[in-house]
């Protein structure tokens, strides 16, 4: 199976990009492939299997929402390779 070159070449005008003529024809190819191998897919009976969201059966572990007492501005100032006063102090990054 291969895609149209049309589609192929509609296809890069949407994702904004410049294929060459042997781009598209190699696009071509293989989005044909990835269609049948697709097509390949719906083959299979899937009556008695359930939809899923994830592979795995994880689920997120989430801690209480607890306050708790943050950390001091000194102690957070303490390990700061600069500080002024009350604040970290940083290189400017913005000329004037």
């Amino acid at each position: 199976m291969k895609v149209p070159e049309k589609d192929v070449r509609h296809i890069a005008r949407l994702a904004r990009l410049e294929l060459t003529d042997t781009e598209v024809e190699t696009f071509s190819n293989q989005l044909g492939d990835i269609l049948g191998y697709m097509e390949k897919l719906n083959e299979v009976d899937t009556k008695n299997v359930e939809p899923l969201s994830h592979v795995h059966d994880q689920v997120n572990r989430m801690r209480a929402d607890i306050p708790e007492p943050s950390l001091s501005r000194e102690e957070a100032l303490k390990n700061a390779p600069d500080a002024n006063g009350t604040f970290f102090k940083v290189p400017r990054v913005i000329k004037e």
